[in-house]
């Protein structure tokens, strides 16, 4: 496994000199804004570090101990200097820190919490971790890195996980585990799997030619309003774009009234429309803007007759602007229920995924679930209700590291 950081103006730069210099194979794991450093550095923009990792058939192998396996060696001989006299001091070639160890940094900072967590698994007594079946028989012994797979597919599961994708990753990564292989290894190939299958996230990008065109459809209560507050916001004022908001949720007038403040607040465009021919006069109107950003009647999605006249609206457009479809759902609703409400939107058309109220859970495992069921991309996240705030571009490593027991 070669983990390599690259420095350069933008992120996407970063990953081009990542990928020249290790292949397209590499997955990036971290993304952070650094100083610039030397004389008047102060006055030098700041630069991108990206952090990649590469897997390699030829290192699957190496000796590589992580700060995991210190942590066990170090309580193991804390155990044993109870009741045998102290060691003579190890030869000073001994107390060298492998190098290995420096490479491992990254996957140790990201995840410091396992650490703990599985410092506590390993020390539990015995009889605890193998119920007696009364037969006596001999039993296979784990091998430390079974038992940090087990805690692995435990932490996920707690993460509310579905035990569907989350033994799916466990026996992805256990085809290429081989037996006595550091589980700092199996630790890495687990991050990186998770953060391959969640994908590139995928914002909302200007059209290649005039205007975009951009639905928000969802169930009532997931936030959609305040949502695109947000990112109008977003697009008018840290992009000076140019942005015109319309709702077609004639059903709630509040909800209206709310994205019409808001308009205001923008000093953006603001109309309610009722009907196809309305949509397609404000594109008409507003045909020299980047964006138009369209809210809808946040119905329930068992409606039949609701969810056709919302179809309508969304492919009356298909042969006069360029359009995309974000369903807007809360991270805080059942598993159950979101596969419902994805399979009946999916009727309507093919949507990027937006979570809301990631403040108010504890656990992300929706997201990862919602993505493998649907196969859509993941937008934004939003967690909390301030507006222009509380949103953000979706963080794969971010959201790994938070479903593998990491800390923020």
């Amino acid at each position: 496994m070669i983990i390599k950081k690259f420095i350069a103006k933008t992120e996407k730069e970063a990953v081009e000199n990542a990928k020249k210099e290790l292949g397209e194979g590499v997955v990036v794991m971290n993304v952070k804004t650094v100083k610039s450093k030397g004389f008047l550095a102060f006055l030098k923009p700041h630069m991108m570090e990206v952090t990649v990792a590469l897997e390699e058939e030829s290192e699957k192998y190496t000796a590589a101990v992580s700060a995991i396996s210190n942590v066990i060696a170090s309580s193991q001989k804390k155990e044993a200097e109870v009741t045998k006299p102290a060691p003579s001091p190890a030869p000073a070639a001994m107390a060298t820190e492998p190098p290995a160890r420096k490479e491992n940094s990254a996957i140790e900072e990201k995840l410091d919490s396992l650490q703990s967590l599985l410092e506590q698994q390993l020390q539990k007594p015995e009889e605890d971790k193998e119920e007696k079946t009364g037969k006596e028989e001999e039993k296979k012994e784990e091998t430390e890195t079974d038992k940090f797979m087990h805690l692995l597919y435990d932490t996920m599961l707690d993460n509310e996980v579905d035990e569907k994708y989350a033994q799916e990753i466990i026996d992805e990564i256990e085809q290429i585990n081989k037996p006595n292989i550091p589980f700092d290894y199996a630790l890495a190939n687990t991050y990186q799997k998770m953060i391959l299958k969640f994908g590139k996230p995928s914002g909302i990008e200007p059209a290649e030619n005039g205007i975009k065109l951009v639905f928000f459809i969802g169930p009532t209560g997931v936030g959609k309003t305040t949502t695109i507050a947000k990112i109008a916001s977003k697009f008018r004022v840290d992009e000076k774009k140019k942005v015109a908001l319309l709702t077609a949720d004639t059903y709630r007038i509040a909800a209206a009234e709310q994205l019409r403040t808001y308009a205001n607040i923008l000093e953006v465009p603001f109309r309610v429309i009722y009907t196809v021919e309305e949509i397609r006069k404000a594109i008409e109107d507003f045909r020299d803007y980047d964006y138009i950003l369209i809210d809808t009647a946040g119905h329930s999605h068992q409606n039949s007759t609701q969810k056709e006249n919302m179809s309508n609206f969304i492919h009356s457009v298909d042969d006069k602007v360029e359009k995309e479809v974000h369903l807007v759902l809360s991270a805080t609703t059942k598993y159950r229920d979101l596969i419902s409400i994805a399979d009946s939107y999916r009727e309507m058309a093919d949507y990027k995924l937006i979570f809301t109220k990631l403040d108010e859970t504890t656990t992300l495992g929706n997201l990862l679930n919602l993505r493998l069921y649907t196969g859509a991309s993941l937008s934004y996240v939003t967690h909390g209700q301030n507006v222009p705030d509380d949103i953000e571009d979706f963080n794969p490593q971010k959201t790994v590291k938070r479903l593998l027991g990491g800390k923020n």
